[in-house]
């Protein structure tokens, strides 16, 4: 079973929330946190972005990088803006998209959990990607942002998170890209104990959604800090670590679709032949085409969208992995015709998330910069659960969760 625990989490006042809370660390180069945060001094991009307080051009993972969100994070608690809760609590956050709110738990999960794959993982995680979080754990010794799970839908943790929401929130705001944040602190004695008894009991597995190498990077610093400790006991707060955790019914995965360089040497009518291999080929028009269901694909070429509709024989609707459209987009399209074998490393390819629409496909492939554009319908919490509990990985790039976790909401102090 799982194990989500109250902590005394770090938090702003609330006349400062609009000052400190900031986009997450990963959905921003360093200009553009530069550029977001220069006139702001509280905001919590200081923190998880630090080298915008540093010369331009610094190796971002660099110890100066690490040792100036320390210096950050320590300056804004000591600034006031920021306080420790006295008691350990749980804490309800919020997320408002196109009228549509999802309830997130927000507490302490297991690092043995990540050890022993109780929080279940459906993305590869790269070493080096790891390091610079694991890093900036160490150095802090913060988890300074959430990392974001699913869990199975539970009526009695639904039940109190419903009373909660029923007081004033204690943050409400609307971010600059029209979402709303919404955050309680659950601070009923009796709530405490029994979410705390239904994880532990009841709650078999929690799945990650967003954030594999914030998973990762928490879970081995705080084994480092197990291995180092001759008086280990296994309640020290390093044996913890900051999530947000959403009812699997609430959530959902929008589309993550791909742009291509080239046609790998066909042209456009040469390719459109070699796509009725595998799939029955529709032109239809200039209007743009959102693909309607599983196994179909939108494609956009030569000012023209596609409707492509997957032939039987190409997918296999009782696999895990065979059953995704991505897998049929690299084993009937990457890899034969463009010749495109490995999606992380290819120069030739990237991807778009769907959050950006399909118009952005069209812009890419009409500027010249890209050939062909493909768009995807959307994986499932299903198709993600089922991978993760088969103990498979996705293909890269096939999942985006909107919208984002706010950062510098509530933050978690390993000891």
């Amino acid at each position: 079973m799982s194990v989500l625990k109250p902590f005394k989490g770090f938090r702003p006042k609330p006349d400062n929330i609009a000052q400190v809370a900031s986009r997450p660390y990963d959905v921003l180069n360093s200009e553009e946190a530069r550029e977001e945060a220069k006139d702001n001094p509280f905001s919590f991009l200081h923190v998880t972005k630090p080298e915008i307080d540093l010369p331009e051009g610094i190796d971002t993972h660099s110890e100066q990088v690490y040792l100036k969100a320390k210096e950050n994070l320590q300056k804004l608690i000591s600034s006031g803006a920021v306080l420790q809760d006295a008691d350990a609590y749980y804490y309800v956050y919020a997320q408002t998209m196109n009228g549509k709110t999802q309830y997130g738990l927000v507490g302490c999960s297991g690092v043995q959990d990540y050890m022993d794959n109780v929080i279940k993982k459906h993305e590869l995680t790269r070493p080096d990607k790891e390091e610079d979080r694991m890093n900036h754990v160490r150095y802090t010794n913060f988890n300074a942002e959430p990392v974001f799970f699913a869990y199975p839908d539970h009526a009695e943790i639904d039940k109190m998170v419903a009373e909660t929401v029923k007081a004033k929130a204690v943050y409400d705001f609307v971010s600059e890209d029209g979402f709303g944040h919404h955050f309680w602190v659950i601070s009923n004695p009796a709530y405490i104990k029994r979410i705390e008894e239904i994880f532990a009991k009841e709650i078999p597995a929690v799945y990650v959604a967003d954030g594999h190498h914030r998973t990762a990077a928490a879970g081995l610093v705080g084994n480092e800090r197990k291995a180092k400790n001759p008086k280990h006991t296994g309640q020290e707060e390093y044996n913890f670590f900051l999530s947000v955790n959403f009812p699997a019914s609430q959530l959902t995965i929008i589309d993550y679709n791909r742009v291509i360089t080239d046609l790998n040497g066909a042209t456009e009518q040469e390719f459109i032949e070699k796509l009725k291999t595998s799939f029955v080929v529709e032109d239809k028009g200039t209007e743009i085409y959102n693909p309607e269901g599983l196994h179909v694909f939108s494609m956009y070429m030569g000012g023209r969208w596609y409707k492509l509709t997957a032939k039987t024989g190409t997918y296999n609707d009782n696999d895990p992995i065979g059953v995704l459209d991505v897998t049929i987009l690299s084993n009937t399209v990457f890899e034969p015709l463009l010749n495109i074998m490995d999606l992380r490393r290819s120069t030739r390819i990237d991807f778009v998330g769907g959050i950006r629409g399909l118009g952005e496909l069209k812009k890419r492939v009409d500027s010249g910069e890209m050939k062909v554009a493909f768009a995807l319908f959307p994986v499932s919490m299903k198709q993600l659960i089922d991978i993760a509990d088969s103990g498979n990985i996705m293909p890269p790039k096939t999942t985006w969760f909107e919208p984002k976790l706010r950062s510098g909401l509530v933050f978690h102090e390993l000891e």
